[in-house]
């Protein structure tokens, strides 16, 4: 039974109230914020300055005229819309823009009678340019930029731009939280900004963050809230590297570098050395996984860091790196202290497996949000399903796809990353986000393996890693499905009651060559038909071989045939007993309508 009464209805309606009455104040400082962000814009503009000063002029504005800032900016209304004479659009121009699948404008620079950049016109847009707050091409081109996006003044943007132009240095900015002004209401949005200049003018182009890199971007902001650090050590050109996390952890400057690994033990609290000790005996000679936690003397006093580390081997089994996922405990020992010192150690035990589960968590809804169900797409009825490892070492390898792009077909698509823990995981998040940048180009599936393939093998330069894949189009139209298979075992197509193994050319594994092609199939699909894509974790077995294992999923299919793609799942696993397997399990179920 809770020690805390039970709020009474008049308690609960007053708290609502309560939440109300600051959701208002916020939404009145959100609007109150837009209207000086616009009239900023329009002063400048109107004044050919740059933002910062039309800022201070319209301070001075309200001090002299003895009214509120705010009424102010109200009454600066929009510049008149003069015809400017834009210098004909270059050809190159026109090419350059169409090459950019983001959203792009080519930018040229507006000078005030001191010859100072203060904005930039619109020389011309590709068809995808479209603003956050929903304007697009034809609205941009011809104008100058902070009529038409006043958010760029106030977001630091627009100095950005300026400095671009005037010292040639590209700009690269993800994520950054951007926040457009029109009609007095603000359009937040994370968007990845680039700039760059090309001539005399400037090329600039944006998209907005798709779900994963915003899930990426949350953990990189979750590793700070929940002061997790990350580090590698090359073990064969001494080269390390750390997040910025760690170096708060460890008490290290910055401009010293990383810590080599043979100096961590000098930091170590003294009675925690044998801990430390066993740590790098399992990583270097056993060649295994190991977690433990060690105290070690910070310039603030001593810390707890809990470690999870984990050796890279190369072909031969020999270790050549040593990864680490860290997080800083100091607060939770502390508390645990004050609370139970007689019980400290059973605590300390409880707390680690409450630490694990928290991370083990952490990671699988970070990766693959979404672990079972049905997803309704054109043509298709799709069921999904992903039963992730319980042991965090082993956590992270397999991964789907299924989702409408933009020309109308399905994506289609199922991986596994070869490995396990930290690894595997990054691996995965590299081709499961990978792909889904790429599949905006509309490619055919074999140039999106082809492209998959490069970026895994440039990211991973030090050491091979490897991947499988199977990477289809579905036309509702044609009722087809054009695929290509890079090392991954055959989707199973359920007809009439009876599967089969589709046939396919097999290509090599992803991650595996510098250069890999890859071969398409397209297999001519019928109403009622299912189409099943898994992991091996669904057909392998200790003891067993993979073709025993596809031959017992092949029986399965004949016995779970039905409407539902779910039953179906629900009906193959339970016959194969995936339920229990040690590995990551994952299927995909596509029933043509």
């Amino acid at each position: 039974m809770s020690r805390f009464p039970p709020f009474s209805r008049y308690e609960m309606n007053a708290a609502s109230a309560r939440v109300r009455e600051q959701l208002v104040h916020v939404r009145r400082h959100l609007r109150t914020q837009a209207i000086l962000d616009e009239a900023t814009a329009r002063l400048a503009t109107r004044l050919n300055i740059r933002p910062g000063e039309a800022a201070e002029q319209l301070a001075r504005m309200a001090q002299h005229s003895g009214l509120e800032l705010i009424e102010v900016a109200k009454g600066i209304e929009r510049p008149s819309e003069q015809v400017l004479e834009r210098p004909e659009v270059p050809e190159w121009v026109r090419g350059m823009l169409a090459g950019v699948h983001a959203s792009a404008l080519f930018l040229t620079p507006v000078h005030d009678d001191a010859g100072r950049v203060v904005d930039f016109l619109v020389l011309a847009a590709n068809k995808h340019a479209r603003t956050p707050a929903g304007r697009t091409a034809d609205d941009l081109a011809g104008r100058r930029l902070l009529a038409v996006s006043p958010g760029v003044a106030s977001s630091g943007l627009l100095d950005d731009y300026i400095a671009v132009y005037e010292s040639g240095e590209s700009l690269h900015h993800m994520p950054l939280e951007f926040v457009e002004a029109m009609d007095y209401r603000l359009w937040p949005a994370t968007l990845a900004v680039r700039a760059a200049r090309v001539d005399e003018g400037l090329l600039v182009s944006w998209r907005i963050l798709d779900d994963e890199e915003l899930l990426v971007s949350g953990w990189e902001r979750a590793q700070r809230l929940a002061e997790l650090g990350w580090g590698e050590w090359n073990l064969a050109t001494e080269r390390t590297l750390w997040t910025p996390q760690m170096y708060e952890m460890f008490g290290r400057a910055r401009a010293d570098g990383p810590m080599p690994l043979e100096e961590l033990p000098g930091v170590v609290v003294a009675e925690d050395l044998p801990v430390m000790d066993e740590q790098i005996r399992t990583l270097l000679e056993f060649r295994e996984s190991v977690e433990n936690e060690f105290r070690i003397q910070h310039r603030h006093g001593v810390r707890h860091l809990c470690v999870y580390s984990e050796p890279i081997l190369d072909g031969d089994g020999v270790p050549v790196k040593v990864r680490c996922l860290v997080q800083d405990v100091t607060k939770n020992r502390r508390r645990e202290r004050a609370l139970a010192v007689a019980h400290e150690q059973a605590t300390q035990e409880k707390e680690r497996a409450e630490q694990e589960h928290r991370i083990t968590v952490q990671l699988q809804n970070t990766i693959l949000p979404i672990r079972r169900g049905l997803i309704q797409l054109p043509g298709l009825t799709v069921g999904v399903r992903y039963l992730p490892s319980e042991d965090l070492a082993r956590l992270g390898g397999d991964w789907f796809k299924a989702r409408l792009i933009t020309d109308g077909r399905v994506l289609l698509a199922i991986g596994d990353a070869m490995g396990h823990g930290l690894t595997a995981a990054s691996i995965m998040l590299q081709m499961r986000s990978g792909l889904a940048g790429l599949a905006y180009t509309g490619a055919p599936a074999g140039q999106l393996a082809t492209w998959l393939n490069d970026l895994i093998v440039h990211s991973n330069e030090d050491v091979t890693v490897t991947g499988t894949a199977i990477i289809g189009h579905f036309d509702p139209e044609r009722r087809t499905f054009a695929w290509t298979n890079a090392g991954h075992p055959a989707p199973v197509l359920i007809r009439d009651g009876r599967g089969q193994a589709v046939e396919g050319v097999t290509g090599t594994l992803l991650g595996a060559f510098d250069a890999a092609e890859y071969d398409m199939t397209v297999t001519q699909l019928e109403p009622g038909d299912t189409l099943l894509m898994y992991t091996d974790g669904v057909v392998e077995r200790r003891g067993q071989d993979l073709d025993t294992g596809i031959a017992a999923l092949l029986r399965a299919s004949h016995a779970c045939v039905g409407d539902d793609p779910e039953q179906m799942i629900d009906c193959l696993l339970r016959r194969l007993g995936a339920d229990d397997s040690t590995d990551d399990v994952c299927v995909i179920a596509a029933r043509v309508l």
